[in-house]
This record gives structure tokens, C-alpha cells and sequence, in this order.
């Protein structure tokens, strides 16, 4: 393998996705000087892959990253609002806002189309160059370079630092941990998921309501269902990959989730647990047996950074289950914390990478913790009436108390500010407060304020 006489670069980002893209904008409103490795040819980074999510959740943690690099503007016509979850269960529906303050909401937006704009900016607006079609395929250990597949051949690519945004399958994190240099965990679920398409009602109008995020709870699995800009939806089914009701036996496949869906298998699965909605999927059959299974889990991984030359961001250093709606945000964030110490430190790498490492490590952590949590309640514990009575506390409580109270979710979803390892912090006592509370009433009416306050001024005493 011989180097490629390509021009030294300041920095270069393996991933030409999200947050490579975000990345490169904001490393080039500093003056750094990017180069972006995409294994994907150009047309097929603006077309959805199989095996990965077609929509995301924007909130304000990613929402404030974008505006910090100057875009936001720019991705605002592509948003979607969802205000709340539209819960359907027991044959009937209800509505649970997100939040009770002006704007607590969050937003569906198509991941091609944000990762097409976002390589338009960068390259258009701030000359980032692209190299499509070329593969890391690993790192030079001795010299912390990394190894690239291009069509002409492998080469070693030079810059003085390597920004590793390459996703959860990370071949940079994979060469480095092989070499011995990084313990690394990739920890799959035993569930996975088929995304499927509801198709606009007959008048060209949205068949569901359009501004809320769609769940239907199962107890041992769901499916959900996000907006999309041309009126349709893209539902997504999570299910166990084995037992009684998984994709194994939705497929036939004798144990394996890759078989075909068996169309009348197929059929009688959905009009038994989602029948609202299995007549809005026309191609219900044909989608399940098409479409892959893609897989869930958590990447954890220490350090993130290698030889001071290379730095893990994003999933690729921590992913994380998509339950919270927080792994794009997460990683916009990780963008933002890098380009606020680039602000503060310059080009000294050394220094920049073990900062960045230092300050996100828990928050990594913490917001790969509660994602797994919220996938339990979005499942299960939405179900319970126990569960909108404490959320109908908490409401109450951040009404009377403002400035100490703010449900978890709140935290994670609307308040960038609070970190992702305060907010598990924070959320563990307040869940403590609102067992109490709601274990003495079975409605609003019956809880004891003056006890919640006592609780709420003793043991949350630190204002946020």
C-alpha cells in the first residue's frame, strides 16, 4: 500500500453523514480546512438506506448546534412540529403533549434530505471538499492514519487531526480497538425494526394527526409512526427478533429474522395489534418482506481519542438507541462542544480532543442510559394510568416551582443548557418524588402540595 500524493490537510472527517457534515461547516467558519471521506457515491447519501431509520427527531439540543453553525435557516422548511405523543391503545387514542411551555416540541425531519443539504452548505457555502466513493477501511496504527479504499486504490490519508464521525459501525473505532488501543462494546438488543410507509388519506391530506409522534404500546413491542413533508408517514415496527410474537415468527424464517413475511402471517399480526392503522399501510405485506431488519444497541468505548491525532464523535463513539430521539441531537451536540473549544483553543489538537473527551464522556453515558429507559415506557409504562397521573404531578410541579423542577424529558428534550448527566441526575430524584406523590392519590386533586414542596426545596436544592 503506498500514500497518495494528496495535499496535506488541517483536519479530515471519515463520514460523510450528519454530523461529518455539521462538522465540516463549523470546523470551516474557524478556518480549519476539512476533507470528508463518504463511502457512499453522492446519489446515494440523499437516498434513504436500508436498515436505517428514514426520519428523525430534531430537538433543541440539535436545533441549537445547527444555529451555532449558522444553517438553521436553511433546515427549518424541511421540519416537521410533533407536539406530543398520540397514544393508541384499548381500540381509542389520546393525546400527551411533550410540554406545556411555547415551543416544547420536537421535529420529525427526513434523514436524506437533512444529509443532502448539509453536504450542499458545506460544500457550496464554505468549499468543504467531499470524496465520495472512498471507504476507511481502517488506521495505519504507527502513524494514526487512516486507511482509505478509493477506486484508484488504498492510500494513506494525511491531515493533523482525523475526526472519526463514521457511524456506529465505525471502521476507524474497529481498527484502533483490534490493535488493542480502545476497549470497545458494541451491545445489541434482542429487538429490531421494519419501517413501513403510511400512505396520505385519499384526499392527498395526512391520514393520521399530523403534528403529534404516533405510538402504539405493546408491552413487549410497539410500532410508531412519524410525519413526513409529503403527508405520509413512516411507522416503524420494534419487535423482539425471536418468540411467540417477533420477526422470527412474522417471517417464517425458523427462527432467523431474515425471511419473508408471510403475507397472511403479516395480515392477521396487524389486524390483532394495530388494526387503526393496518388499512393506511397498503403494501403492509410486501413492505415487511422487502424491507431489512435493522439492528438496536449501545456503542461504548474509552478512550475516544488515539495518539492525539484521532477523535471519535457521534455514534461512532457512543451510539445509542433511538428511544429518546436524541442520537442525531447527541452528536449535533458533540459537534457544537468541539467547535466551542476550537473557539477557545485554536488548532491545538492535543488539547482540544482530550477536552472534548473529558467534558462528553458522561453525558455520553447518561443519554445511553435514558434511551434505553424511554424505550420501556414508550413500550409499556405510557400504558399505565399511573403514568399520566405522575406526569400530570410533574407538570404541576415545574408550574409551582419553575426554577427547580423540569420533568426529565423536558430536560433532555427542550433545555440544552442542562446537561445530559444533570438531567439522569435531576430526573432519579424527581422520579422519587413523583412515586411519592402519586402513591397517596389517584388524582391531581388528592396530591399534597405542601409536601411537595417540603420534597422539592429539600431534596431538589440546587436551582438548574
Amino acid at each position: 500500500m503506498s500514500a497518495a500524493a494528496t495535499p496535506m490537510r488541517r483536519a479530515a472527517i471519515i463520514g460523510g453523514g450528519l454530523a461529518g457534515s455539521l462538522l465540516a461547516i463549523l470546523l470551516a467558519r474557524r478556518g480549519v480546512d476539512s476533507v470528508v471521506i463518504e463511502r457512499a457515491t453522492e446519489a446515494e447519501s440523499r437516498t434513504p438506506a436500508g436498515g436505517r431509520s428514514i426520519n428523525l427527531a430534531l430537538a433543541a439540543r440539535g436545533l441549537a448546534a445547527l444555529a451555532r453553525a449558522g444553517v438553521a435557516a436553511e433546515v427549518e422548511p424541511l421540519l416537521l412540529p410533533m407536539r406530543g405523543r398520540q397514544v393508541h391503545q384499548d381500540g381509542g387514542e389520546r393525546f400527551l403533549p411533550y410540554g406545556q411551555r411555547r415551543g416544547e416540541e420536537i421535529y420529525s425531519v427526513a434523514r436524506a434530505t437533512l444529509n443532502g443539504l448539509l453536504q450542499d452548505l458545506a460544500r457550496a457555502r464554505f468549499g468543504v471538499e467531499y470524496r465520495y466513493g472512498q471507504a476507511c477501511v481502517g488506521v495505519d496504527i504507527e502513524s494514526a492514519r487512516p486507511i482509505v479504499a478509493a477506486p484508484e486504490g488504498r492510500y494513506l490519508l494525511d491531515a493533523d487531526v482525523v475526526f472519526a464521525t463514521d457511524g456506529a459501525g465505525s471502521a476507524v473505532r474497529r481498527g484502533i480497538a483490534a490493535a488493542g488501543h480502545m476497549q470497545a462494546r458494541e451491545e445489541l438488543l434482542d429487538h429490531g425494526y421494519v419501517e413501513l410507509t403510511v400512505r396520505p388519506a385519499a384526499d392527498g391530506g395526512f391520514a393520521l394527526r399530523p403534528d403529534a409522534l404516533h405510538i402504539w404500546p405493546r408491552g413487549g413491542f410497539m410500532l410508531i409512526a412519524l410525519p413526513n413533508l409529503d403527508r405520509s408517514f413512516t411507522a416503524t415496527l420494534f419487535l423482539p427478533l425471536e418468540g411467540a410474537k417477533s420477526f422470527a415468527a412474522l417471517r417464517g424464517a425458523k427462527g432467523k429474522a431474515a425471511g419473508a413475511a408471510h403475507p397472511s402471517g403479516a395480515a392477521a399480526f396487524f389486524a390483532e395489534e394495530f388494526g387503526d392503522v393496518a388499512a393506511l399501510i397498503p403494501n403492509l405485506a410486501a413492505e415487511l418482506a422487502s424491507r431489512p431488519v435493522g439492528t438496536l444497541g449501545t456503542v461504548r468505548c474509552r478512550p475516544w481519542r488515539f495518539k492525539d491525532r484521532i477523535l471519535l464523535l457521534g455514534d461512532a463513539a457512543h451510539a445509542i438507541v433511538p428511544f429518546h430521539g436524541q442520537g442525531m441531537n447527541a452528536a449535533f451536540e458533540d459537534c457544537a462542544a468541539l467547535d466551542e473549544l476550537v473557539g477557545r483553543h485554536g488548532a491545538d489538537w492535543p488539547r482540544v480532543l482530550e477536552a472534548l473527551e473529558r467534558g462528553r464522556l458522561e453525558n455520553a453515558d447518561a443519554i445511553a442510559e435514558m434511551a434505553l429507559e424511554n424505550y420501556r415506557e414508550m413500550r409499556d409504562t405510557v400504558r399505565s394510568p399511573n403514568f399520566e397521573l405522575r406526569r400530570a404531578i410533574a407538570f404541576e410541579l415545574e408550574r409551582r416551582f419553575p426554577e427547580r423542577f423540569v420533568p426529565r424529558y423536558s430536560m433532555v428534550m427542550f433545555h440544552p443548557e442542562i446537561s445530559y448527566a444533570e438531567a439522569q441526575r435531576r430526573g432519579a430524584i424527581q422520579a422519587d418524588i413523583l412515586a411519592e406523590l402519586a402513591a397517596a392519590a389517584t388524582s391531581l386533586e388528592d396530591v399534597d402540595f405542601d409536601r411537595a414542596r417540603e420534597l422539592v426545596e429539600t431534596r431538589l436544592n440546587t436551582p438548574r
